[in-house]
C-alpha cells in the first residue's frame, strides 16, 4: 500500500496531483506540519525525518522530498516521464535538477532575503529556459504533459509571484489548470474532517 503523508495546501499537494494523474491506489495521512507563519507544528505521525512533506511510505519504506518522490512514482507506475533509455530521459532528469538545485534555493533566499548573484544569474538562465521551452510547445517536455510540469506548474500555482509577470507563464497555467486530475487533487487536498 502507497501512503501520502500529506499536509494541504503545502508541497505534498502536488503529490497528490502527481498520484491522481497516474491513477495509483494510494492512501493519504493527513497531518500538521510548521508553517511559515508559525502556524501547525510537527506531527508525530509523520515519518519525514524533518516531520516536513511530502512524504510517502510504500511498503513499509519511507521516500521523501518532491524530485525523488517523482523519479519514484513515474518509474514505478510509468507514464508522465520518458522511461529510462527514452532520449527525453536526460532533458526530463535535468528539469527535476534545475527545479531542487536552483529554483527552490532561489524561492527560499528570496523569502530570507539574501539572494547571491550567483543564485540570481541561476535564476535569471533558468527563467528564460523555461520561457523559451514553452515558446516551443505547450509543455516542458514537448507536446506531452509530464510530471516535470507537475512540479514547476504547481510552485506557480501557489505562488505565482516566483517566476516574471510574463503572459507565458499565465497561459501554462491555465492549460495545466484545466487537468482533471488536478481538479480531483484538489478535492482531496483539505482534511476531510475540515
Amino acid at each position: 500500500m502507497l501512503i501520502l503523508h500529506h499536509a494541504p495546501k503545502s508541497r505534498s499537494s502536488r503529490i497528490l496531483w502527481l498520484l491522481e494523474e497516474l491513477g495509483a491506489d494510494y492512501q493519504v495521512n493527513y497531518l500538521d506540519i510548521l508553517r511559515n507563519d508559525g502556524t501547525g507544528g510537527p506531527d508525530p505521525t509523520n515519518p519525514h525525518p524533518l516531520k516536513q512533506v511530502p512524504a510517502i511510505t510504500v511498503d513499509g519504506v519511507v521516500i521523501v522530498e518532491s524530485v525523488m518522490i517523482i523519479l519514484y512514482l513515474t518509474d514505478r507506475y510509468g507514464g508522465l516521464a520518458p522511461a529510462v533509455g527514452d532520449p527525453k530521459r536526460a532533458d526530463y532528469l535535468g528539469w527535476l535538477g534545475l527545479y531542487n538545485g536552483v529554483l527552490e534555493p532561489v524561492i527560499s533566499a528570496k523569502f530570507r532575503g539574501d539572494v547571491t548573484a550567483v543564485q540570481a544569474d541561476a535564476y535569471a538562465a533558468l527563467d528564460r529556459r523555461w520561457r523559451e521551452a514553452l515558446d516551443r510547445a505547450p509543455y516542458l517536455l514537448g507536446d506531452t504533459f509530464s510530471a516535470v510540469d507537475i512540479l514547476f506548474g504547481s510552485l506557480l500555482q501557489f505562488f505565482r509571484a516566483a517566476m516574471p509577470q510574463y503572459p507565458i507563464y499565465d497561459a501554462y497555467l491555465a492549460r495545466i489548470g484545466d487537468r482533471p486530475a488536478l481538479a480531483r487533487a484538489m478535492t482531496k487536498d483539505a482534511r476531510p474532517d475540515g
